[in-house]
């Protein structure tokens, strides 16, 4: 086999659950959480050789505190001689990126060996921010940073456009619900049947989630818990309960080594623990959600999927385990589609954590857990091969991945299907539009109280440019919750109010 075939030799990942009579101020740091995945991972290893190659630090970029160079701050405390730090873009994207970039790098001989890691202290924040007075940790700030900032490696564009932003749609938990009312309307279903499937479908999650010792929560849910709405259970953006959405606050870690077959092997790292990255591919959907053909499909998604079992010479069939990206029932549902596998077929499960709302959704870092879990499932059945996908902002940036305990045919093989995807029919924007139109999908975005405050709605004009319209008028919002309203006729008014026809 050839020495320079990358592969995972080490995996960790790692949680905690605070509470508000913990000494808040003293809890640890993301970067310390991060060091302790590392060691973790190094321990898993089964060797600390693995050290003295390791020289690459690519870390997750962190939501919950900010620093400049986080990758030097893990080394620091491990005593590794750092030559290379990384740090990510916002999007969960990123970790699956960063593991096609380092497999192309060992590949190509370019890099011996690379630790992937990340971490978030969401739920410290707020219990520290919730304490009276609030607790401040005694956590490195930027200006105490010694290192130079790391090399930021992503797209840094936002998520949202002017014609999403002009009706306040600029967070995931308004504009993933759009796409999944769009996927309701495509599969024909009524809303009670809808509701009934994506509890079911989250309700799945929450099984696998609950024998995860590393998921953040690990109650099994029903689907009549998770359909009924209640104080705990509040209605987000319709038809999502709270417990449809993502969890972000979480404090959670995870960490990955990759590293060249040649430098396992010099380790002394036994080849049980050896899973290699066969493929990896990635692209981006058309940038803002307004000037995409549809909204309940991903052709980047699609594409990138199947370059990647071209290049690792496997078909669908082929893959015993998946996880797919679910911030929302929206997004897996979509990854299932282009994949072509079954959201309800349970002899293959779409998810080897129990996905961001049971596991967790530590912010950019939720698929280094997916990969660390698919490394350790597919250790547990040898000869198996998995399949991960990542999602940043709006099912807007893709990146895949193809993993086996079965050494590669032949090299790592990596694709960037861009060229493609921008070649795909996409749709003009238009601001303010009036007079005829057709509904797509819509959003109620609901209070914390409970109340609906507003449904915002794309609409197809006659010409095939779409527009966003929005109302507060409540007969309207009751008739978008309780009646199918998508594909009736619409008449957009001035200032962006419209009425059905």
């Amino acid at each position: 086999m050839d020495p320079r075939t990358p592969v995972i030799v080490g995996v960790a990942q790692n949680k905690r659950h605070p509470s508000a009579s913990d000494d808040l101020e003293n809890l640890s740091e993301p970067a310390e959480i991060m060091a302790e995945c590392a060691a973790l991972a190094i321990q898993d290893c089964g060797s600390e050789e693995i050290l003295k190659s390791l020289t690459s630090i690519r870390a997750l970029g962190i939501l919950s505190w900010g620093y400049l160079n986080p990758g030097a701050i893990v080394a620091s405390k491990l005593g590794i001689d750092l030559k290379e730090s990384i740090l990510t873009t916002t999007g969960g994207n990123g970790p699956q990126m960063l593991v096609n970039d380092a497999a192309t790098k060992i590949q190509q001989g370019e890099l011996d060996c690379a630790l992937i890691v990340g971490a978030e202290a969401v739920y410290t924040r707020l219990l520290q921010s919730k304490a009276n007075p609030p607790v401040h940790g005694k956590w490195i700030r930027r200006d105490q940073e010694t290192a130079p900032p790391a090399t930021l490696v992503g797209d840094e564009r936002q998520g949202s456009g002017p014609a999403e932003m002009s009706k306040g749609l600029v967070v995931p938990i308004q504009i993933y619900p759009i796409f999944e009312n769009a996927i309701r309307a495509r599969k024909g279903l009524s809303i009670e049947e809808h509701r009934k499937m994506i509890s079911k479908l989250w309700s799945d999650f929450s099984k696998v989630a609950s024998n995860n010792p590393y998921a953040w929560s690990q109650s099994y849910r029903t689907p009549e818990e998770i359909s009924t709405v209640s104080p705990d259970n509040r209605m987000v953006c319709f038809p999502y309960t709270k417990l449809l959405n993502a969890n972000i606050q979480t404090d959670q870690g995870a960490a990955i080594i990759i590293c060249s077959l040649e430098t396992a092997q010099r380790a002394g790292i036994s080849s049980d623990k050896f899973v290699f990255p066969l493929s990896g591919a990635q692209a981006n959907d058309h940038w803002f959600i307004s000037n995409r053909d549809t909204l309940n499909s991903s052709p980047a998604l699609g594409l990138a999927s199947k370059e990647a079992l071209k290049l690792a010479n496997l078909s669908i069939d082929d893959l015993a385990y998946l996880d797919l990206y679910s911030c929302f029932p929206s997004a897996v549902q979509i990854a299932a589609l282009e994949l072509g596998v079954a959201i309800d077929d349970p002899s293959r499960p779409l998810t080897v954590t129990g996905g961001l709302g049971f596991a967790g959704g530590p912010g950019n870092n939720y698929v280094t857990h997916s990969i660390a879990s698919m490394v350790e499932t597919l250790r547990s059945n040898p000869g198996s091969n998995g399949f991960v996908n990542a999602v940043g902002w709006y099912l807007t940036k893709h990146a895949v991945g193809i993993y086996s305990t079965n050494p590669p045919k032949e090299a790592f093989k990596y694709s960037n299907v861009q060229d493609r995807v921008d070649q795909l029919s996409s749709r003009e924007v238009v601001e303010d539009a009036s007079g005829p139109a057709q509904l797509e999908s819509y959003t109620v975005i609901y209070e914390r109280s409970g109340q609906a405050e507003r449904l915002v709605a794309c609409a197809i004009l006659p010409d095939g440019r779409r527009t966003w319209v929005s109302s507060s008028d409540p007969q309207m919002m009751e008739t978008a919750i309780t009646q199918e309203i998508i594909g009736q006729k619409v008449t957009l008014l001035d200032k962006g109010d419209f009425e059905l026809s």
